[in-house]
């Protein structure tokens, strides 16, 4: 059943034409440059952004895939977790659009669909013919690593709809920590891209900073990490460093090995815990090359499932996949009384 998804949580406002795994068409319009100057995603600016783009970008999607209305069978949206504001924009038109078209609505939870990306496949225009592309050969039961600017979630998954939470962060998230820390050494926003460039150059045993609860459990903390930063790089004068300081280049490298040792080794204890044969790590902070180049060599003897670049950052794609799952088993089907939903555990889903 070819599904239209769309996505507003947070600043990408997306639209995809989703069949099964197979992603025929999807557009993201990114809204990075009007947040840039902030220093941070402003949830007024983002909604109004939303409402601007919504219309344009659906048309974009079935203009691309040669495709209509006609050819969808249902239609699935991101409900939460994420900024309500936003969320609102894509819920508004789809539930317009499922009463208009009489056509079935699913919500999705876009943690959880986060971490089936890997599944996601390219597929040819609708009207070629052609093959799908094979990607890892993950099976369930997995472990799922989702980590972005507002989530860190270890996950077991028994199957794309069972979800079990093992360990989540106490504060600040991954994505989160990057962003702030990259704000506190004077690097602008996003702080992952920065300072994964910044990383290349620098030493990542330049600065000896602290692994946050490494061994006790699944759960993830990295508010004292970007605390850490702030000291050293107060204490190093790096106020008065040139943008291409060696020592900001050794502060980024080593933050950013000091989060992506947490990680895999959270991910590790999960995996020996629940001996399964297949990981995941997704999420926007799963673009990170050293976190990717961490998890491949870590887990060299199973199935690892990175999604693609463009799939780890927020997208209809995933919300697609996801929803074709739910609206074949009759599952969240949304009415118009239906709200979104900032906060959203993954146990709560029904």
């Amino acid at each position: 059943m070819l599904v239209l998804a769309l996505e507003s949580s947070c600043d990408e406002t997306a639209a995809a034409l989703v069949d099964g795994a197979v992603v025929y068409s999807e557009t993201v319009r990114s809204q990075l440059d009007l947040h840039h100057i902030y220093g941070g995603v402003v949830p007024e600016i983002a909604g109004r952004a939303h409402l601007e783009a919504v219309e344009a970008i659906v048309g974009q999607v079935f203009a691309d895939a040669g495709a209509s209305l006609a050819d969808v069978g249902g239609l699935a949206v991101t409900q939460g977790p994420g900024l309500v504001g936003a969320l609102l924009v894509a819920l508004s038109f789809a539930k317009g659009l499922s009463i208009s078209a009489r056509l079935p609505l699913t919500g999705v939870n876009h943690v959880q669909a986060h971490a089936l990306a890997p599944f996601l496949r390219e597929g040819e225009n609708m009207k070629d013919s052609g093959s799908t592309p094979s990607g890892p050969e993950l099976g369930f039961p997995l472990v799922a690593l989702v980590v972005s600017g507002g989530h860190t979630n270890l996950f077991l998954v028994e199957s794309p709809l069972r979800f079990q939470t093992l360990g989540r962060t106490l504060d600040d998230a991954a994505g989160e920590a990057f962003d702030k820390s990259a704000k506190l050494m004077g690097l602008g926003y996003p702080g992952g891209r920065v300072i994964e460039e910044m990383a290349r150059q620098g030493d990542p045993d330049g600065y000896k900073l602290a692994r946050p609860l490494w061994g006790k459990g699944l759960d993830f903390s990295f508010s004292g990490l970007k605390t850490q930063v702030m000291t050293v790089y107060r204490q190093e004068n790096m106020d008065d460093e040139p943008a291409d300081s060696q020592k900001l280049k050794d502060l980024a490298a080593s933050f950013q090995a000091a989060v992506a040792d947490v990680l895999v080794h959270k991910l590790e204890m999960a995996v020996s815990r629940h001996r399964v044969k297949s990981v995941v790590v997704a999420g926007g902070v799963a673009a990170n090359g050293a976190l990717r180049e961490a998890t491949l060599r870590r887990f060299a003897g199973l199935a690892v499932g990175l999604p693609k670049l463009s799939w780890c950052a927020d997208n209809a794609a995933m919300i697609g996949y996801l929803g074709g799952l739910q609206l074949a088993r009759n599952a969240n089907i949304l009415d118009l009384a239906a709200e979104a939903k900032p906060r959203w555990p993954i146990e709560s889903l029904k």
